[in-house]
C-alpha cells in the first residue's frame, strides 16, 4: 500500500493542537460514508493525537466510568473504557475489507504492525492470549499495555483503530480500569526506551508498516494518509 499525505487536510494532531475526539469521530464517519458509497475510493489512514478524553466502547458499564466524575464519550467501537490524549499516537484506518467477516485477521494485522514498529525502536512487545492490544512483558511484575485496539466494521468498511502510548502522561489511567483489565499495568514508548520520543516521530514507521500488512486484506489498495 503506497501512501501519501492528502494536502487538503492539515495536521492539528501534531501542530498546533491535538484534535478533539468528536471532531475526529465526525471525520471518520464522513470518510466512512464516502467510502461505502464509492467502490473506487481506496480508503484512508487518519493519524493524530487527541485532546484528553475518556471513551467507552460498547461493552462498558456505568461502574467502569472514572471515579472522579470526568465525562465519558460513548462510542460505537468494540471494547471497554479507555483514555486518549496528547502523547498518544492514534491511527484510524478507514478501509474496505476484502472479507468483512475476517475481524480477527484484521485485528491481528493491526497488532503486528504495532509489534513490528516497536521492534524497530528496540522494544520487544507481544500479544497476550485473550487480551486485545499490544503488551510488554515485565519480569516479576504484571504485563503492561502499550497499545490498545478497538474497531467497528459497518457495511464492510472499518472505523476506529489503534492507540499507541508514545510519551503521554499515565495519570489519566489512574481514575479508570483501562479496557476493564484489573491485573495489568500501562506503559509508554518513552518509558521503555528511557528517553523521550513524540508521536510525530513514530507515526511514519507505523503508517508504513500498517500499509504493508493491511494491503492483502483490503478490497482495493488504500493509498491516502490523512493527518487530521
Amino acid at each position: 500500500m503506497a501512501t501519501h499525505v492528502t494536502p487538503a487536510l492539515l495536521e492539528p494532531g501534531y501542530a498546533p493542537e491535538p484534535v478533539p475526539y468528536l471532531e475526529a469521530w465526525a471525520l471518520q464517519r464522513r470518510l466512512h460514508d464516502g467510502l461505502v458509497g464509492d467502490a473506487g475510493d481506496p480508503g484512508y489512514l487518519i493519524a493524530l493525537e487527541h485532546a484528553s478524553v475518556y471513551t467507552a466502547g460498547r461493552r462498558t458499564q456505568p461502574s467502569d466510568h472514572p471515579t472522579d466524575g470526568t465525562p465519558v464519550i460513548a462510542v460505537d467501537r468494540g471494547g471497554l473504557l479507555t483514555w486518549h490524549g496528547p502523547g498518544q499516537l492514534v491511527v484510524y484506518p478507514i478501509v474496505r475489507l476484502r472479507d468483512p467477516g475476517a475481524v480477527k485477521d484484521y485485528v491481528d494485522r493491526l497488532e503486528q504492525a504495532l509489534i513490528d514498529t516497536l521492534a524497530g525502536l528496540g522494544i520487544e512487545a507481544t500479544r497476550v492470549d485473550g487480551r486485545a492490544g499490544v503488551w510488554i512483558r515485565r519480569a516479576g511484575q504484571p504485563d503492561a499495555k502499550i497499545a490498545a485496539i478497538g474497531i467497528h466494521i459497518e457495511d464492510g468498511v472499518t472505523m476506529h483503530g489503534l492507540a499507541l502510548n508514545v510519551n503521554c502522561a499515565l495519570d489519566a489511567y489512574e481514575a479508570i480500569v483501562p479496557c476493564g483489565i484489573t491485573d495489568a499495568g500501562v506503559t509508554t514508548v518513552a518509558e521503555q526506551l528511557g528517553h523521550d520520543l513524540t508521536p510525530a516521530q513514530v507515526a511514519p514507521a507505523l503508517i508504513a508498516r500498517l500499509g504493508e500488512l493491511l494491503a492483502p486484506a483490503l478490497a482495493i489498495e488504500a493509498r491516502q494518509v490523512v493527518s487530521a
